[in-house]
């Protein structure tokens, strides 16, 4: 029983090179389409929290307006120091606060400036 056990693991043989290399084919294709998707994600979030800030701007001027504090031209920090901002947005492209201006049109529509 021994050296039938011991002739069974004689034939048992690794795997071929050609295997291998067809596997790390196959990853190398798996990461090439991966990394530029990831890439892609990452742009788009930024794009999103970029729109979803200046939407936030946008809608603390609503509120200073609906209370009767909103002048024409303020600016994101104007409406931090009035408390309707908790706190200035951070523009995830340039990683320093939001500036610019608000103003408000003839149809009562808020719209942010840079």
């Amino acid at each position: 029983m021994l050296t039938r056990m011991k002739k069974m693991l004689k034939k048992q043989k690794g795997f071929t090179l050609v295997e291998l290399l067809a596997v790390i084919a196959i990853l190398a294709i798996i990461v090439a389409i991966a990394v530029p998707t990831v890439g892609k994600v990452i742009d788009n979030s930024k794009s999103d929290a970029h729109d979803a800030n200046i939407e936030l701007i946008e809608n603390a001027a609503r509120l200073a307006d609906v209370s009767g504090s909103f002048t024409e031209g303020m600016s994101p920090t104007d409406l931090k120091d009035t408390g309707f901002l908790e706190e200035v947005p951070v523009n995830p492209n340039t990683d320093s606060e939001y500036g610019g201006s608000v103003s408000k049109n003839e149809n009562g529509q808020f719209k942010y400036t840079p």
